[in-house]
């Protein structure tokens, strides 16, 4: 009977070994690829000068899609109007809400966008940039550290 056990408990540790180092190499690649994104994007961007016309307060935080804060109050997204190079002038709500607002009204930002498509805009921002990628590869990192710990641990013992 305990080598039954012994021997499912190795196939469960195994598995959760595995199981760990595929999250996070999963997670890495993806946290890649949104550099990846963010990269090209600021290979391709213009700067421009830009001016916060709102706030955009949403207590959904973009339909539930992100983790919801603990006090569960609402985020204020900046709305951001621009002239690009085409002087049609645009504005977009930026990817990143906060709360307490981290701009305001009236406050004048750098603006990224792709010449080819201005809708594509960002305020340059390390959070509008690099936020998803440090996530992704972050989690990606912990999770395949700890698959890799409990390789190296389970093969010493055997």
């Amino acid at each position: 009977m305990e080598i039954q056990f012994q021997t499912r408990g190795q196939g469960a540790r195994r598995w959760l070994t595995f199981g760990m180092i595929a999250i996070g190499t999963l997670s890495l690649v993806v946290g890649l690829i949104f550099a990846g994104v963010s990269v090209s994007f600021l290979t391709d961007a213009k700067r421009v000068r830009g001016t916060v016309v709102a706030l955009d307060w949403r207590e959904d935080h973009d339909g539930g899609s992100r983790r919801t804060r603990a006090d569960n109050s609402p985020a204020a997204y900046p709305v951001v109007e621009f002239t690009p190079a085409d002087g049609t002038p645009r504005k977009f709500r930026d990817s990143s809400g906060s709360n307490p607002p981290a701009y305001e009204v009236g406050e004048q930002v750098e603006v990224l966008y792709r010449p080819d498509a201005p809708e594509d805009a960002r305020i340059k921002g390390f959070l509008s940039l690099w936020l998803l990628p440090l996530i992704f590869g972050g989690v990606g990192l912990v999770f395949t550290g700890i698959g890799t710990g409990i390789a190296l641990v389970t093969r010493r013992r055997s």
